[in-house]
């Protein structure tokens, strides 16, 4: 295990090698960080990666290739050691991590994934590639859970502020059970020249789920609207989430290509909603970025 920095003349992030996950981003001249911290009292990650899924399972099993498997929420990929394959200290670093025997046993296809990082002037590119070698297709989905402090004042409440999203007049919300799968219900937010509030209540039923390409931009905003972190992205869909009923001070903003199961989903993997399938020999690279 091993934490890797990279810095440019504004920006400095972190990345560990376990999960090959973002740790921290901080602009230099004001050292503010922007990543939530991991406090276990809360929640003990900071940005992991989800994959070969994405969400919860029903049943927590899944089914491929005429057999049965059981899968933690999210897949695995997040608790695996990576290899660092390339660094450039100023501006990129890229990570992989291949299918083994250990993976194979749970996930029974043989993949590659590399996760890089890309500095921008007022942010970093987080980058995805997914690699088959194999001689059948690959399902898979893939998904990222980066955590932002919320508040990032001191003097504030996480309820002065606002969730920016570029979209019209509403956005509308998958809802999600207790035990984390979709129910097939839908909620509707209102929004105000683009901003929902955040208040107490707002995560309560656990994460807002915005599916079919309703946004493509959110931001964390002060009371005035004012963004101070902006997530954009090209995903179907995305979660935002803090942990109901915590008071939590972070909010995730969460680009997905793939999601939790329906409540009383019992088909192939390949019926997955969200779900992807990688030919073999081909190569799927997708990207969102985080600015400050």
């Amino acid at each position: 295990m091993a934490v890797y920095e990279l810095k440019n003349e504004t920006i400095a992030i972190q990345v560990d090698s376990c999960g090959a996950e973002l740790r921290s981003l901080k602009k230099l001249d004001t050292g503010i960080e922007y990543l939530w911290q991991a406090d276990p009292t809360f929640w003990g990650r900071t940005s992991p990666i989800l994959f070969p899924f994405v969400g919860g399972l029903h049943n927590k099993t899944y089914r491929t290739k005429g057999k049965t498997y059981t899968m933690m929420q999210h897949g695995f990929a997040r608790d695996l050691e990576f290899e660092m394959i390339s660094c450039q200290p100023e501006s990129e670093i890229w990570f992989e991590r291949k299918s083994d025997t250990e993976t194979l046993e749970k996930y029974p296809y043989e993949f590659i994934l590399k996760l890089g990082y890309k500095l921008l002037p007022n942010g970093v590119s987080v980058l995805w590639q997914v690699e088959n070698p194999a001689s059948e297709a690959l399902p898979f989905s893939i998904g990222g859970h980066p955590a932002f402090n919320c508040p990032i004042d001191a003097d504030k409440k996480q309820t002065d502020y606002q969730i920016f999203l570029d979209a019209k007049d509403e956005v509308i919300s998958s809802k999600i059970n207790k035990i984390g799968l979709a129910t097939g219900e839908k909620e509707r937010f209102s929004l105000q020249n683009g901003l929902l509030p955040i208040t107490e209540n707002l995560f309560d039923e656990d994460a807002l789920v915005i599916e079919h390409d309703q946004a493509k931009t959110v931001a964390l905003c002060n009371e005035k609207g004012e963004p101070y972190l902006t997530v954009t992205m090209d995903a179907p869909l995305f979660g935002i989430w803090s942990p109901p009923h915590k008071n939590a001070p972070f909010i995730c903003i969460e680009p997905w290509y793939g999601r939790c199961d329906q409540e009383n989903f019992e088909g192939d993997l390949t019926e997955r909603e969200w779900g992807n399938l990688l030919a073999p020999g081909d190569v799927w690279k997708r990207e969102y970025q985080i600015k400050v």
